[in-house]
């Protein structure tokens, strides 16, 4: 029997959140199915597009931040 994975399937296999039996089954469709492994390779490069990202805040936005919070008032804010 053949199982038709979906765009979900596979986003869920590439933040390995599928289970060892379901690996096994999209790795087959993988070998099988070149459209499958084409969007395969394009969601992994994606992941990595995103997870290459900006990793923390610029100084002007923590600035905005901090300067928000001192005029409401959110809680103390040492200069």
């Amino acid at each position: 029997m053949t199982t038709i994975f979906t765009h979900d399937d596979l986003i869920r296999y590439v933040y390995e959140e599928t289970e060892l039996d379901e690996n096994q089954q999209i790795e087959q469709a993988l070998s099988e199915d070149m459209e499958l492994f084409e969007q395969y390779h394009e969601l992994l490069w994606l992941k990595k597009q995103m997870d290459g990202g900006m990793m923390a805040p610029s100084e002007k936005t923590i600035n905005t931040i901090l300067d928000y919070s001192k005029a409401v008032n959110l809680h103390p804010v040492k200069d």
